[in-house]
């Protein structure tokens, strides 16, 4: 940063994604999870440094490749990107029946007798309706333009997507419909899925499994079955997640997420969190897919009385 300060944007993400698994990545606004997707297809900013490793299935490793290679032979063929912000990734001069046209061109081999057909049938497949296709970026709303953005995402079939935000402005029923292509995307042969999503419903009707992120931090990983289900999350913050939905207890988490730049000592999550202990003014290590000092355990199963005795 300016002064030759530092910010750990993300710290300690570890994970492994499997073919024809969903990975869903959930956490309030800036906690990093954007980052990482930047981290990984090589669009972080120049004043940027990512260390480590992110191998895929050829064995190449995405934070060591070079923009020649993640320009030719990555971005949109082996890792395909649905952005957060769409419009800032459309071109704003052409339509969005040109750019899907040159993608489907670049990223497939359509005869070019058949590419209007291709084209459409590309636009049919994230749900933006043909009637739209000869608009500027413009004039879509918030919502067509996402489509759009996904259009373009899964023309070339990668072998993993990153979908940042997918659902955003979408009413319930193209959520549920886009969840449900990008959930199809990862049933064929070699494909994934890593979405990072707000939306816990969205998350909870495609995800294998669930990361939680906090404060630039992995601080749970878990199955979605027994994340969604029995016996729940088990990080305090994960659960706090989970309790302020409509759905279920509607009670928000207290206090607000700490600034990357001034992280606390200890646990990040200590001020907010309902069994923090002395323990938690060291940081808590990741085993287990946990890190936390005062793990939650599954409340205990609530029992029926037999009809006789009730009655």
């Amino acid at each position: 940063m300016r002064g030759g300060g530092e910010v750990a944007a993300v710290s300690d993400a570890r994970f492994a994604l499997a073919p024809g698994e969903c990975l869903a990545l959930v956490g309030e606004s800036g906690c990093g999870k954007s980052v990482l997707a930047s981290a990984l297809l090589g669009l972080l900013p120049g004043n940027a440094v990512a260390t480590g490793s992110a191998r895929l299935a050829n064995g190449l490793d995405l934070l060591d490749a070079d923009e020649r290679t993640l320009a030719r032979t990555v971005r949109g063929r082996r890792v395909g990107l649905v952005p957060q912000s769409p419009a800032a990734h459309l071109t704003p001069v052409r339509t969005v029946r040109s750019q899907l046209r040159e993608t489907v061109r670049a990223l497939t081999r359509t005869p070019r007798a058949a590419l209007a057909g291709a084209t459409e049938a590309a636009a049919a497949r994230a749900a933006f309706p043909a009637s739209h296709l000869d608009r500027h970026p413009h004039e879509l709303s918030g919502g067509l333009a996402q489509r759009a953005a996904t259009a373009l995402a899964l023309v070339g079939d990668a072998p993993l997507l990153l979908a940042d935000e997918p659902t955003t402005g979408l009413d319930r029923e193209l959520v549920e419909r886009t969840v449900d292509e990008l959930r199809a995307h990862t049933r064929q042969a070699d494909r994934a899925l890593l979405m990072i999503t707000h939306d816990l419903a969205a998350a909870r009707r495609i995800a294998d499994t669930v990361a939680v992120m906090y404060a630039g931090r992995i601080v749970e990983l878990a199955p979605a079955e027994a994340f969604f289900g029995t016996p729940g999350p088990r990080h305090p913050y994960a659960r706090g997640l989970l309790e302020a939905l409509p759905e279920r207890s509607f009670t928000p988490i207290p206090g607000t997420p700490p600034e990357l730049g001034a992280l606390p000592p200890g646990c990040a999550f200590a001020a907010r969190c309902p069994a923090v202990g002395p323990a938690c003014a060291e940081r808590p290590a990741f085993t287990g897919g946990l890190a936390c000092h005062h793990p939650l355990t599954p409340a205990p199963p609530t029992t029926t009385a037999p009809e006789a005795d009730r009655a």
